[in-house]
């Protein structure tokens, strides 16, 4: 029988816009201490630690020993880490707890942009012979998709405004605001760049229970891939992400709440047809990516708050969602459900 495995606590920072004044440890460090508080559980009863974050961002190879000292690595633990969004990290910890190596698991991601500029940086992902060397950076990139959804007739700017103004809470029928980034993407339609953390708390079956009044059961988690290649992808469409839906069970029954990582307004059009989400569905009442876009956090931020509806009883089925990646490349979908009330 398959091992039952749920986040039982999210915890995540108040995103800034720069934090030159504190360390990645000092960042990290209340988000961990507040996780594990609402567990009652102190770092000795862990059974497995995974972290995600980005060593290119941090300017520096393994950066992310340093925040060990945010976890306390002594006495030795059980760690991994994985050099992508948290979302990943937390894939990894979930397979772990599956296969019976541990009961309960920590998880957090971090990611400061300080250090040089993201758009840049995020270049490095892009194929190292025939598109690195171009330097399109992720706006453009991002910009060729939401011409190509206009194109296709999928979308308009208005509608565009429309999604980037109910994620910041203002009016659905809000003109479009700001000037052109890389048309037709405005200020508004791209997401603030901030520095943040996050972290989850994993657990399986009756330690779950014990540790969380409602825990928000992983029915399913799957992960997948468009090719390298922009110029062979269809831009309007996220095959990866329907395949990772379709596997992560997120179409055997309605979900009543989706948490997506769209980074772009635009993008949140290609996610809605690839995960059949209709109107009856809240998407992304904590507002997603647009209202505050953690580098390598905001997929991790998207599963917690996802979660975090189940906890506090606002969601009975809610899938989550995230990406990296130019234009939606890698794509996972978690599927999350809490005990009948």
């Amino acid at each position: 029988m398959t091992r039952e495995i749920a986040v039982v606590a999210f915890a995540r920072t108040d995103h800034r816009r720069g934090a030159d004044e504190l360390s990645e440890v000092e960042m990290l460090m209340p988000v961990l201490h507040e996780v594990l508080d609402r567990t009652g559980l102190k770092t000795a009863d862990i059974g497995f630690t995974c972290s995600g974050s980005c060593d290119y961002l941090a300017g520096r190879a393994f950066s992310f020993t340093l925040a060990l000292d945010g976890v306390g690595a002594w006495p030795p633990i059980s760690e991994s880490h994985v050099e992508m969004d948290g979302a990943w990290a937390l894939y990894e910890a979930w397979t772990k707890l599956l296969a019976g190596d541990a009961d309960t698991a920590l998880v957090y991601s971090y990611g400061k942009s300080t250090p040089g500029s993201v758009r840049d940086v995020l270049t490095r992902q892009l194929d190292p012979y025939y598109v690195a060397p171009l330097w399109p950076d992720s706006v453009a990139l991002a910009a060729l998709q939401a011409q190509a959804l206009i194109d296709a007739g999928d979308t308009d700017e208005p509608a565009l405004a429309a999604v980037a103004a109910r994620s910041r809470g203002s009016r659905a029928d809000a003109a479009p605001q700001g000037d052109y980034v890389v048309r037709p993407l405005r200020t508004g339609d791209c997401p603030p760049v901030v520095d943040g953390a996050a972290a989850v708390v994993l657990a399986a079956g009756d330690r779950a229970r014990e540790l969380c009044e409602r825990p928000a059961w992983i029915r399913g988690i799957d992960h997948r891939i468009e090719a390298h290649a922009l110029g062979v992808r269809d831009l309007t469409d996220s095959p990866s992400t329907r395949l990772a839906a379709e596997r992560a069970g997120a179409f055997r029954r309605p979900v009543d709440t989706a948490e997506l990582h769209a980074p772009f307004s635009s993008q949140e059009v290609v996610l809605r047809k690839a995960l059949r989400l209709d109107d009856g569905v809240r998407v992304n009442p904590s507002g997603g990516a647009l209202a505050a876009n953690p580098v390598m956090a905001a997929g991790l931020v998207r599963i917690g708050e996802a979660a975090a509806g189940i906890h506090r009883g606002r969601s009975d089925r809610a899938l989550a969602h995230a990406t990296s990646g130019p234009c939606l490349q890698q794509n996972l979908v978690a599927v999350l459900e809490g005990d009948p009330r």
